[in-house]
């Protein structure tokens, strides 16, 4: 589970750690090229975009994967840096803070 909201609406959560991912994709030399004309004429660029949108999903995906790793049960505060194209490649960075949720314990009455 990933939650942007900066604050924690449930006082049952407990916040945890700081989690970061950085993912950087390589872009296709042919495609790179490509996208760089399109540049000087104008319109979308489809390449970049869809690297991006790959980038960005499995950066997400390592976030939450790495919060289940340290046993949280999701993460709160899910920020997106600005995704950049940087030479031959973009650049994601993703982060937020681990969460666990108070249980009550199994042997106190409800």
């Amino acid at each position: 589970m990933l939650i942007s909201l900066d604050h924690s609406p449930d006082p049952n959560l407990e916040i945890g750690e700081l989690l970061t991912v950085v993912i950087i994709r390589a872009a296709n030399v042919v495609n790179d090229i490509r996208e760089n004309l399109k540049n000087l004429t104008g319109g979308r660029m489809v390449h970049y975009e869809q690297l991006i949108s790959t980038a960005l999903d499995d950066a997400l995906k390592e976030l939450e994967q790495k919060a289940k790793t340290k046993g949280y049960d999701g993460v709160i505060g899910v920020k997106i840096a600005n995704p950049s194209v940087v030479e031959g490649g973009v650049e994601i960075i993703v982060y937020g803070n681990g969460f666990k949720r108070n249980r009550p314990s199994p042997n106190s009455s409800t």
